[in-house]
């Protein structure tokens, strides 16, 4: 999708391109080690900025990873992925020192991440926002985890939500949202949104 996306900031350039990721880099695939190391380096296109958003499974990777966290938080995220997820860096939850196999600059990215970004008229975020209650008191838990009422919500909202976090075999656009998951980690495709003032269309790979 890196790639693609470079493809298409040379077909059709700007005059600033800002590249969001909305979350679920781990537990999703076989590589989720590769896929941090990625978040990682330059940004696909030449200058442009990236913010990278924190989804519900780097939570998880979080607590499990944490010494001091609760004694479920290793076995939830197992159940959810982390399995996959340790085996990228060649390791298991069965050895006492699997932390130390993780990078610390991988943790260190995703303590950074923020759970939204906003600009314009947009408001990105993993999973949703909690209808009528004001950004600044949303929880955080909502950000990453929420589906109901955020899905079925027919209200406005105080700007249009870009999220993914719920798969569906098309992306799903409504006046107050854009779901752009749909499915990768299930056979489907990536989905890339790109917004240019008005205009929206996608990339697929």
């Amino acid at each position: 999708m890196h790639a693609e996306i470079a493809r298409d900031a040379r077909d059709d350039p700007a005059e600033a391109v800002v590249l969001v990721h909305l979350g679920d880099y781990v537990d999703r695939g076989a590589d989720s080690a590769g896929v941090l190391d990625q978040l990682l380096a330059p940004a696909p296109v030449p200058g442009a900025a990236m913010v990278t958003l924190l989804g519900n499974h780097e939570a998880m990777m979080l607590a499990a990873c944490d010494r001091w966290a609760p004694p479920d938080a290793l076995p939830y995220w197992l159940e959810n992925g982390g399995a996959a997820t340790l085996a990228s860096y060649g390791t298991s939850a069965e050895d006492p020192e699997f932390r130390a196999a993780i990078p610390l600059a991988h943790l260190e990215l995703l303590h950074r991440c923020p759970r939204l970004w906003a600009v314009g008229d947009y408001l990105f975020v993993h999973a949703g926002i909690r209808p009528e209650v004001p950004l600044d008191r949303q929880d955080p838990f909502d950000l990453i985890w929420i589906r109901e009422p955020f899905l079925s919500f027919d209200g406005d909202l105080p700007q249009i939500v870009v999220h993914g976090h719920t798969p569906a075999p098309a992306p799903v656009i409504r006046s107050h949202r854009i779901g752009i998951d749909t499915g990768a980690c299930f056979g489907g495709m990536l989905t890339c949104l790109v917004l240019e003032g008005q205009r929206l269309r996608f990339l697929v790979g």
